[in-house]
């Protein structure tokens, strides 16, 4: 029986403040207990301490801008007490379970309760037999400074940092009084065996503690740190059996027949029993746990003294194996799969903590797998029962960590080591019985001793010891990758490897440094990995590419925090004059560039043989480090009102199975032949066909190219540009015969052949999309052609590289200026180094980027009348996108304007017009002179020569 305990809780602090209609579950916070937040240590241990200063926001006020601000906060010891109201029977055991704490204790009419279980991670259970009677005032301390804990480890983590989840102090989830038997169930982990066999193994541990009456002088305090059943009080007294027997039956649907087994249980002991091999029916094995495969079963445990059942357990478990074939790829239930995770850093702006109910984690975990992921990484911390339970249902799969962000000396001394010891323990036992948790390390880019990496790999054998149906790892991202990947562990994630990346993304990264094609990949890097290590490798927080923010969010924020941050930046872009419709223009465009290169980067690892799968970081904007706002979706992990945001477009490249087409480049000039080689990466279940077809049309202005199947009604068959006296056409079908591929088996990456199109009879630039097909996906690519240009500069129009004497003399006289300086720091003293992609993370964090945010480009202005564009940056822009940057002195409609990041909002721009006194002048950042050799570069140069030269250069703007 339980004794629900939620409710009203007398809250009181050490400096005498009451709060007396205090509640819980909850937290300070959500009790409005504490004092106003103040940034008082750095957030991370590699950042040093600036005491709350913020270098880029020194005109604004004392506001936090680096992370959301919470409206109350707290760091010590807090007591919660209320009255027990229940009756409490002589001859029964008594537990007080707390689901998700800090560091805590309890009382019981001012004597302390023995500890019992205890986990950051997992619930905290105190044995008040004895102690407890009606009208007896429980009181929880809980203290958010960890005594005797490794603090500054926990609070950098994901599950205490305040710039995610928040270093809240309180109780959430369920809290009850059990009342039990003397014999009673503690553990139930059940171990499936489907490889080898369709049976189970369950493990038991049933304890038999009479009843005690403690004496006034037990101490019941030993254990104030870690879980250490036996330090019960030795003066206790009871007259009790030394032994008794019991029976064990376990029962189920899914068990080929019940099991009864009768143990021994002797007094003030925990009993472990095992029973190996228990066989199934044969219809569970068409019901394995999978990938978006919710298959449960459920066994019943009963406990049976004489004719009276003294305790039972139903639990709910999945049929499953996940491990590593012979080539170090993941396999689930015998089949590879690749991995698509996210990382879930704990952020939670309304409570400040974990949601502990399954409606949220429904929302949640359904949310993810609308955007095709199959994996959720929780960086730094674990999660609630129902997080687990909920990505059971759904059939996601769950990478926990240790609450361990310590990227100096981890492990460094036998309290800490101790600590996360219980904390592994706690969480293994506590969440076993769960088929979507598959693997655990040991926390987040982590640093060590060799004394560090030799617990390290200690903690991994009793892991294994405990559970060996997962894999287990010392770390995401230990050492940044620079000591390679750790032979002891199970599968290796991380950015780098000894300094080769991991990765495309970055500010120095390939997809801003290398011209854009689709045939890159990470074979080189994951090759030298393989001369050592031959376990599973997956890449690690992936993405991270920029989006300004979203101001309607800012509406959203009604619970413990406030967006401080996102409201200084709100406020510095009204007094820029950026109109709300501009701003979102902004925000759509830099969504768009990210989405465009977070496919870059999926599809990277999937025309890489050998990866495992991609983590990335992420999907949700994180509100600290600086603000960094990466995110398809909010804080409050909703989708963002644009078009980027569309689950179901970052799904169609974020799945299982695609179609990858690989071409050397985007470009081409009129006479030219396109080529391209087709892959299907398959880690479905089934095969696909050993064909294509493929499909080459005008794109629509503004339309997102994709990787998906087709339209309905789409025909392959001849390529055909319409529009032109010399429409192209090329056969558009590679049959088996052709291919000499039967099919595309799963879990292989699989070459169907190449296929060529010649690219004539081009008078004018157009946008063409091309669309390949097997079976039932297929992707889609754009491709610029450009007819050959020599551009001309009009003779009425005064070229120069520099705002000279003699362009402002034309000007004067009403004349037209081009002013198009070399793309360079010496030539454009005041002006950025722009490139591709939205910038990295945040400025906060690497503030020696430039802040780069992409361009944003007014596609329906006249100079673009024949350079086909959308409103943001695509793959033809990249040499163009990759030059400088005017910055100037105040806010300008420019034709292309350079977006800023959303901590410095500088006015810029690459391509620019004004009125300049009775003339007319154009600025253009780009260096176009010295591009001539790319076909877009000079026929975009081409279009600007003839929009000067023509009636349609009137600017607005004065300059």
């Amino acid at each position: 029986m339980r004794y629900d305990l939620s409710g009203k809780w007398e809250i009181k602090l050490p400096d005498g403040r009451v709060k007396a209609d205090g509640f819980l579950p909850g937290s300070l916070d959500e009790n409005s207990v504490g004092d106003p937040d103040r940034v008082a240590k750095a957030w991370h241990p590699d950042i040093e301490d600036r005491s709350g200063e913020d270098t880029e926001f020194t005109d604004v006020d004392s506001r936090i801008t680096t992370r959301l601000t919470r409206r109350f906060t707290y760091e010590g010891p807090a007591e919660f007490s209320m009255v027990f109201e229940y009756d409490v029977k002589a001859d029964r055991r008594y537990y007080l379970h707390i689901e998700r704490t800090r560091a805590a204790s309890a009382f019981v009419d001012g004597k302390e309760a023995r500890r019992i279980a205890y986990g950051l991670s997992t619930p905290t259970v105190f044995d008040v037999t004895g102690l407890l009677h009606k009208g007896s005032v429980i009181t929880l301390v809980t203290d958010n400074t960890y005594p005797g804990m490794p603090y500054r480890d926990i609070t950098f983590s994901s599950a205490a940092t305040d710039e995610t989840q928040t270093n809240w102090n309180g109780a959430v989830g369920e809290i009850y009084v059990e009342e039990t038997d003397a014999r009673r169930i503690e553990e139930v982990r059940v171990y499936p065996d489907v490889k080898d066999n369709l049976t189970v193994s369950i493990v038991l541990r049933v304890a038999y503690e009479p009843i005690t009456v403690p004496s006034k002088d037990s101490d019941f305090s030993a254990n104030r740190c870690y879980n250490d059943p036996t330090s019960a009080a030795s003066q206790d007294t009871a007259v009790t059996e030394a032994s008794v027997s019991a029976a064990v039956r376990i029962s189920g649907k899914c068990l080929a027949a019940p099991v009864e087994r009768t143990i021994l249980l002797t007094s003030g002991n925990t009993t472990e029993v095992r029973f190996d091999n228990i066989a199934l029916t044969e219809e569970c094995s068409d019901a394995l746990w999978d990938e978006y495969e919710g298959n449960l079963h459920e066994i019943e445990i009963s406990l049976i003294r004489g004719d009276e059942v003294t305790d039972s357990r139903t639990v709910r478990f999945g049929l499953r194996t996940f491990s590593y074939d012979d080539t170090g790829r993941l396999i689930l239930n015998g089949r590879r799969i690749f991995l698509r995770s996210e990382a879930n850093c704990g952020l939670f702006p309304e409570t400040g903590h974990p949601p502990m109910d399954l409606t949220s984690w429904e929302r949640i975990v359904a949310t993810y797998r609308s955007y095709g992921v199959n994996c959720i990484r929780f960086h730094s911390w674990c999660p609630p029962e129902a997080a687990f339970e909920t990505a059971d249902r759904l059939g996601v799969m769950i990478e926990a960590e240790l609450p361990n962000w310590n990227p100096r000396d981890a492990f460094n001394d036998e309290a800490c080591f101790n600590f996360y010891k219980n904390e592994l323990t706690q969480i293994i036992k506590t969440y076993t019985n769960h088929p979507s948790f598959v693997m655990l390390a040991l926390g987040n880019e982590l640093h060590a001793s060799d004394e560090g990496v030799d617990r390290m790999h200690e903690l991994l054998r009793t892991a294994r010891a405990l559970d060996p149906t997962r894999l287990y790892a010392w770390g995401s991202n230990n050492y940044y990758g620079n000591k390679g990947a750790d032979p002891d562990s199970d599968f290796y994630t991380g950015s780098d490897h000894y300094g080769t990346p991991l990765r495309f993304s970055g500010n120095k990264g390939v997809i801003n440094t290398t011209a854009p094609n689709t045939r890159r990949d990470l074979s080189a890097v994951l090759g030298s990995i393989r001369e050592s290590y031959k376990k599973p490798v997956f890449t690690f927080e992936v993405g991270q590419y920029e989006i300004l923010p979203d101001m309607k969010e800012l509406e959203e924020f009604n619970g413990v925090t406030r967006p401080d941050n996102l409201a200084v930046v709100n406020e510095r872009r009204k007094k820029n004059g950026i109109s709300d419709a501009e701003w979102e223009r902004r925000v759509n465009a830099t969504g768009e560039i990210a989405l465009k290169a977070y496919r870059e980067e999926i599809e990277g690892v999937l025309r890489t043989p050998g990866l495992s799968g991609i983590s990335l970081l992420g999907l949700q904007d994180f509100t600290g480090q600086g603000t960094a706002l990466d995110g398809m979706l909010n804080s409050h992990l909703q989708p963002k009102p644009y078009p980027f945001s569309d689950p179901a477009r970052f799904a169609r490249f974020f799945t299982d199975r695609a179609v990858l087409v690989l071409f050397d480049r985007y470009t081409y000039e009129n006479g030219e032949t396109f080529t391209a080689e087709v892959k299907v990466a398959n880690y479905g279940k089934e095969p696909l066909p050993g064909e294509f077809s493929y499909r080459l049309e005008t794109a629509s202005s503004g339309r997102g190219y994709t990787n998906s199947a087709p339209a309905a009604g789409a025909v392959p068959g001849s390529a055909i540009v319409p529009g032109y006296s010399v429409p192209i056409s090329a056969s558009g079908n590679r049959d088996s015969a052709e291919t000499g591929i039967n099919s595309c088996p799963p879990g292989e990456l699989t070459s169907l052949g190449t296929f060529s199109i010649p690219l004539t009879g081009f008078d004018r630039a157009q946008k063409l999309m091309l669309t390949v097909t097997v079976g039932d996906i297929g992707a889609e690519y754009p491709l610029w052609v450009y007819p050959h240009v020599d551009p001309a500069c009009p003779k009425d129009v005064y070229e120069t590289e520099v705002f000279d004497d003699k362009a402002k003399d034309v000007l004067a006289r009403g004349g037209r200026v081009y002013v198009t300086p070399h793309s360079t720091k010496e030539a454009i003293p005041d002006s950025i180094q722009a490139q591709f992609t939205t910038d990295f993370w945040s400025v906060g964090t690497f503030p020696a980027q430039e802040g780069a945010m992409g361009q944003l480009i007014k596609k329906d202005h006249p100079v673009f009348k024949g350079f086909p564009t959308d409103e943001w940056s695509d793959w033809q822009w990249f040499r163009m996108a990759s030059q400088r940057a005017f910055i100037l002195p105040r806010y300008t409609d420019a034709i292309i304007t350079e977006m800023d990041c959303y901590v410095r909002q500088r006015p810029m721009a690459q391509l620019y017009e004004a009125k300049y006194g009775p003339g007319r002048v154009l600025f253009s950042s780009m260096g176009l002179q010295d591009l001539q050799e790319y076909p877009e570069a000079r026929m975009l140069l081409d279009c600007i020569y003839k929009y000067l030269g023509s009636d349609d250069f009137e600017p607005m703007q004065e300059l």
